[in-house]
């Protein structure tokens, strides 16, 4: 069979014996996420039921057996999100905006309609020669064409267009129209308003500018956008096109929960921002239908709190979270937040974990245990070949590996089942220390200028990736050894440094 067949051709999935293999390019890589996780099965199972029936899950284990992975597995096997939430102003109470939750089918129809009040957009080349001069994009002086935003033509060095006393300034009457001209005054108007004929009837027509571009609004979309401008002022918070899959590891109160942004003018109809502009998003938010990862859990400390109030009422106020800020006194209330949460820890850390969440989580789905080894057999190699051919697809930088460096990670994740986790007959599973070594492989292949990772690459590779108490054990015997080496007489002397940091030998008080 080996040079005769083309493409991958090996599945794991129905087993097979690492002599079929030329390289990991033989080896199909499954199209289903949570097929491409190996030897978690439970887990994978799990994952499944939870995609399927909007279920918690919380994975334990230690680092690099795949739980992230699984986490964004999970998330690929959820429907696409099919609403959209928009805050809106609320004209009788600015600072308690309104929710509103809109559907699919009405965000396409939002945006059909948004496209008729867009306008055209044209090259100022092409609109009327006193509207570009008007608008900033054509100097009155050499005719030159440039940016709106050069206040100065570029070719003859003067300003564009003529200087004028807006009475739109809230300034204007104080500083006698000298603040427009600071804020760009010179480089024209933002619109410019005028009259044409179209079919022999003469209708108002408004030129906007639109970056380098002109934007033309006839007829027609000027009445659609005043239509629009009836409804009450809204933004959009949680996009309908979005990812489904939100990491939350590490984050901050406000990047978990949201945050009402400051702005120095408040609500200032000429220069602030309304209170419902600056209204963000929280992580919890921003998983609304989809997944909410957070790994290391208990770091959260009392955050978890609000993670279990999220999962129990599935709405989430926003508030402005310091009391210093102009967002202070904004609260959105019910803003909604039905995710499915995935989340992990190591064993020793379950303690930290609040009862309460821990509680709604088994309420509503399931606590995992992940496997840290497999047993070793050939259809569990032809797994760990499949691992391989990923983590190569993955990177894109380094080569494919031939059978006889497969067979080397294998043996090494043999020795590894056993030195750091005692079983014999068994694979490890801590698959991120084991794609690092490939990565580390590939790396020596391609500085050698060879076309595949071979067994040899693997050794030197192995050796590389060890780690340094592991290097200092080979070097000095011993951690402490090490370290009673690398300290010179003056830090021996330094107290309490010495004390903490050195073990004397008949100092039993010391840190071993």
């Amino acid at each position: 069979m080996k040079g005769i067949a083309k493409g991958p051709y090996l599945d794991a999935s129905r087993g097979f014996g690492l002599d079929e293999l030329e390289t990991t390019a033989d080896v199909a890589i499954p199209s289903d996420p949570l097929a491409r996780v190996i030897g978690q099965e439970e887990a994978i199972s799990l994952a499944r039921i939870a995609a399927t029936q909007r279920r918690h899950l919380l994975l334990v284990g230690p680092p690099g057996t795949g739980k992230s992975m699984i986490a964004q597995a999970l998330s690929l096997h959820l429907p696409r999100p099919t609403e959209e939430i928009r805050i809106v102003h609320n004209p009788e109470n600015p600072e308690r905006p309104l929710v509103e939750v809109r559907k699919g089918e009405e965000v396409l129809e939002d945006a059909r309609e948004m496209e008729g009040a867009e306008g055209e957009l044209i090259d100022p080349k092409e609109a009327p020669i006193n509207v570009a001069e008007r608008l900033g994009y054509k100097c009155v002086n050499c005719g030159d064409y440039s940016s709106p935003m050069e206040r100065l033509c570029p070719k003859c060095n003067r300003p564009k267009v003529q200087i004028q006393q807006g009475a739109g300034s809230p300034f204007s009457d104080l500083l006698g129209g000298i603040f427009e001209v600071t804020i760009g005054q010179l480089a024209g108007r933002d619109k410019v308003t005028t009259t044409r004929k179209r079919f022999g009837k003469e209708e108002v027509v408004v030129f906007e500018r639109s970056g380098e571009m002109i934007k033309v609004l006839d007829q027609k979309a000027l009445e659609k956008r005043r239509e629009m401008e009836r409804v009450s002022p809204r933004k959009v918070l949680v996009k309908l096109e979005r990812n489904a899959f939100i990491l939350a590891t590490g984050a901050s109160e406000t990047e978990l929960l949201g945050d009402v942004k400051h702005d120095p003018y408040g609500g200032h109809p000429q220069l602030g921002s309304q209170p419902y502009e600056r209204v963000v998003p929280g992580s919890i938010h921003d998983s609304h239908e989809g997944v909410l990862f957070i790994d290391e859990l208990p770091q959260l400390g009392i955050l978890q709190r609000s993670i279990l109030t999220a999962m129990q009422e599935k709405r989430f106020p926003i508030s402005g979270r310091n009391p210093q800020s102009a967002g202070a006194s904004v609260r959105v209330d019910n803003v909604p937040c039905s995710f499915i949460f995935v989340a992990a820890c190591n064993i020793q850390d379950l303690p930290n974990i609040l009862s309460p969440l821990r509680s709604r989580i088994t309420g509503s789905g399931y606590e995992v245990l992940v496997e840290t080894v497999m047993e070793d057999n050939e259809s569990n190699r032809a797994g760990l070949a499949q691992f391989i051919a990923q983590e190569i697809a993955m990177d894109t930088r380094i080569p494919h590996a031939s059978t006889d460096a497969v067979v080397a990670v294998v043996e090494e994740a043999k020795r590894r089942a056993k030195t750091l986790d005692g079983k014999e007959k068994s694979l490890s599973l801590r698959l991120r220390d084991l794609g690092g070594l490939i990565r580390s492989a590939g790396d020596i292949a391609v500085t050698k200028g060879d076309p595949l990772i071979t067994a040899e690459h693997i050794k030197k590779a192995i050796k590389r990736s060890r780690t340094v108490e592991e290097q200092i054990r080979e070097k000095y015997g011993s951690y402490q050894g090490g370290l009673a080496t690398d300290m010179s007489d003056s830090q021996k002397s330094m107290a309490p440094y010495h004390y903490w940091n050195y073990h004397v030998q008949d100092d039993k008080r010391g840190y071993i």
